[in-house]
């Protein structure tokens, strides 16, 4: 399954947004901030997180309708993918 450039380059993007939110969440725990706001960050980051696997994953799904013929081929059932999903969730 080929994952689309644009895709990976949101993804990526995305990822680190996230890596940027998970250093701001060490700051906040150095700098001895309240329990409410770092939890509101650490929600944040999850957030951001699962959306970036969902996006995936809705990538992988678009591909194997599109390509029907070759997605059993290289391991990428509809099933598998749909499987994946659930693993997010």
């Amino acid at each position: 399954m080929a994952i689309p450039a644009e895709t990976t380059v949101d993804l990526i993007r995305r990822l680190r947004r996230v890596e940027g939110q998970v250093h701001g969440v060490q700051q906040m725990l150095a700098d001895g901030r309240g329990c409410r706001d770092v939890l509101t960050q650490i929600t944040a980051a999850r957030k951001a997180l699962d959306q970036t696997g969902y996006m995936l994953v809705a990538s992988g799904l678009t591909w194997c309708v599109a390509h029907p013929g070759e997605t059993d081929d290289e391991g990428n059932s509809l099933e598998d993918m749909q499987a994946l999903f659930l693993r997010l969730s």
